[in-house]
């Protein structure tokens, strides 16, 4: 180690504790590894700050010696977004000592996070006050309100309650000069300016360090119906769609579309969770309604719904759960695809949105596309439906090895993200940029966007220090 990166090691090792510099690779190893194990960067350090006035230290020491910093929050995102490149010049600066609910405000609806709070943590602090904090996500128990915040993570309520953008009022934030930005204001009209929150919100850290942040909370629902529909294609899930709105309004709370294959692959590597057909069907609706009168008016809601659909040819069949058992195991279809596919095998994952309108026609011209020019390859379709957004994977086909099918990734992409374009819609819906697609993204984004972007970082970043090499 140089003189100078010794001298900065002491500096922070003066600001948090020796014991919060974590610099033997043993202790490093879990921060510089990605979600899904395919990639692992190096760190001159992992620093772990408790406070926000730490971490704005952290930063100034940062920017004086000229060390790159990689936030992380939970470390479960899926572009290579929250760990640091092979370089070893960057430090990790983990959240995840700041983990505090600061305050619940129960009347004004808001929740007063640190940015390293678990999202499981948050939504049982907003329980406990009677509230409602909707965000659901599968990583909820590990993943970090701010690193949320930082990729603006969906999730399966997004249909009724939006994205994390939607669910935050205010963030308090250390510039890359290491300067606190404290805008924790719950206020949910402030026509002052520019909306700084919104420059951070999707961000990937790259222009500052998200440290606490505003969210919003909403009545507890006082019923949740869950219910599973079997239709013959994605064309029928958009008119479900459609008369779920009509007769339910705002109560349609999710709806996740799954096909056939994904659900043949949950029960081939999970054969313990019950299917609830018999006989197979193309496509699968799950719903949730979510009512803030009471079970019987949620029921009355949903049967009305799913009776005209039966009628009217646009579902073939549907089981709705009357316990909290059954609904649990109807999500457990859904939850348990990603799973599945991972133990099956490696996919060329791709999540991507397109106009709700045109998913089905999405889903009805790539397929196609994808076997010409990769005969026998498997699509593992399915995702959130309700507000566009696919989980759109590819898997090998019979006899082609994992490694093998790997090196076709950039061709597999080419058909998937030109297809995507095509019908007017986006590479990430909700997992991000980061390092992973960041050299697509000049592909999809106009030279105009891309020069807006750049001069933002140039603004903010002067140095280029905040978690270079990612989004741009």
């Amino acid at each position: 180690m140089t003189a100078t990166g010794s001298a900065f090691l002491d500096q922070c090792r003066a600001i948090v504790g020796a014991d919060h510099v974590l610099e033997l690779d043993a202790d490093k190893a879990s921060f510089l590894t990605d979600q899904r194990a395919r990639y692992t960067g190096r760190a001159l350090a992992v620093l772990r700050p408790a406070t926000t006035e730490q971490v704005a230290a952290l930063v100034r020491a940062c920017a004086q010696y000229r060390v790159p910093i990689v936030p992380q929050g939970g470390n479960t995102g899926l572009v290579l977004g929250s760990v640091p490149d092979t370089g070893g010049a960057a430090v990790v600066l983990s959240l995840a000592r700041m983990n505090a609910v600061r305050q619940v405000d129960a009347v004004n609806r808001t929740m007063t996070v640190d940015a390293g709070c678990i999202l499981q943590q948050a939504q049982e602090a907003a329980a406990a006050q009677g509230c409602l904090f909707p965000l659901s996500l599968a990583a909820e128990g590990s993943c970090t309100i701010g690193g949320n915040l930082a990729t603006n993570a969906g999730g399966t309520a997004v249909l009724r309650y939006g994205n994390t953008r939607d669910l935050c009022l205010g963030l308090e934030v250390v510039t890359p000069q290491g300067e606190i930005w404290n805008g924790l204001r719950g206020l949910r009209k402030d026509n002052t300016g520019y909306d700084l929150r919104d420059l951070f919100i999707g961000a990937e850290g790259t222009l500052g360090v998200i440290t606490g942040a505003v969210l919003k909370l909403y009545p507890q629902p006082k019923a949740a119906i869950t219910a599973l529909a079997a239709l013959p294609s994605p064309v029928h899930a958009l008119r479900l769609l459609g008369l779920m709105q009509d007769f339910c309004g705002a109560s349609l709370t999710g709806f996740e579309l799954m096909s056939q294959y994904c659900l043949e692959l949950v029960a081939r590597e999970f054969p313990q969770l019950q299917q609830p057909f018999t006989t197979p069907h193309a496509q699968y609706v799950l719903l949730e309604l979510s009512s803030s009168e009471s079970e019987e008016h949620a029921v009355g809601l949903l049967e009305r719904a799913i009776g005209a659909a039966l009628i009217s040819g646009v579902i073939d069949d549907a089981v709705v759960a009357t316990s909290i058992a059954q609904s649990t195991g109807l999500w457990q279809l859904r939850e348990h695809i990603p799973l599945a596919q991972a133990r099956a095998g490696k996919n060329i994952k791709h999540d991507i949105s397109l106009p709700v309108s045109r998913s089905a026609d999405f889903i009805a011209a790539t397929g196609p596309k994808l076997e010409a020019a990769f005969p026998g390859c498997q699509l593992v379709c399915f995702g959130h439906l309700g507000d566009g957004n696919l989980h759109y994977n590819v898997a090998p086909p019979m006899g082609v090895s994992n490694e093998e099918f790997l090196l076709r990734q950039d061709a597999v992409n080419r058909v998937v993200y030109d297809s995507v374009e095509s019908f007017g819609g986006s590479i990430s819906a909700e997992h991000g940029i980061g390092a992973l697609k960041r050299d697509e993204l000049v592909h999809h984004k106009s030279a105009v966007e891309l020069n807006m972007m750049r001069a933002i970082k140039a603004a903010l970043d002067p140095l280029g220090i905040m978690n270079p090499g990612k989004i741009l």
